[in-house]
């Protein structure tokens, strides 16, 4: 387990020594938590970068600090995860640019995220909880449903949830999106999290289904 920026600061240096190109990476998952002490420790550094590129220097840096590729697990059906590397309790999820064929790394995603760690080459970006927590509603994985109730119990900003998910689905072309996320939305409510924009969500479930029915 991770428990400290610090030890994620020390992998990303050991990348930094093994790339002569500028990258950036994007952390969409736990770490970004962890560093806002609203997760105590992570078992995953997930992270998303632009181009072919970049994903192909984090690659070829992480297999010369001595990380080994793992073929995706259940946890992962929703996602289009591009490669897993683990080396002992180190273990990291890349994505390039897309998670789930559906989530993209949008501009918007991009002006919010705020740059933690700069190295010579290699430049770490978190993204605002609002697409952590947007990021966590696709998965399957043991504790993303709770880390989106820390998400929201911190304090989240609704409108821009509710902003990025329309812009979401509207530039995929794949409505269905909505039903999964409205599914995780469901569950949270459950466990007694107040969730303000849930109307509009159901209002575009409800267009989605019926949508569908039309085209039967």
């Amino acid at each position: 387990m991770i428990d400290s920026i610090e030890q994620i600061e020390k992998i990303f240096i050991e990348i930094d020594n093994k790339i002569n190109k500028k990258i950036k990476v994007y952390a969409i998952g736990g770490v970004a938590l962890l560093d806002q002490g609203l997760k105590v420790a992570t078992k995953d550094i997930d992270l998303i970068v632009e181009t072919e590129e970049e994903f192909n220097g984090i690659q070829k840096a992480l297999e010369n600090i001595g990380f080994k590729q793992k073929i995706p697990g259940d946890g992962y059906s929703h996602f289009n995860l591009s490669q897993i590397f683990i080396r002992e309790e180190y273990r990291v999820d890349i994505f390039k640019k897309q998670v789930c064929s559906k989530f993209s790394l949008s501009k918007n995603m991009i002006g919010r995220a705020r740059r933690k760690i700069k190295l010579n080459y290699v430049h770490v970006l978190f993204c605002s909880n609002e697409d952590v927590f947007l990021f966590k509603t696709m998965t399957e994985r043991e504790g993303d449903l709770s880390d989106c109730e820390g998400i929201v119990r911190a304090a989240v900003d609704w409108d821009i949830i509710l902003d990025e998910l329309k812009k979401q689905v509207s530039s995929s072309g794949q409505d269905v999106w909505i039903t999964w996320v409205g599914e995780r939305f469901d569950l949270l409510e459950e466990r007694g999290i107040a969730i303000p924009i849930m109307d509009e969500i159901n209002k575009l479930r409800i267009k989605f289904y019926n949508d569908l029915e039309k085209n039967l």
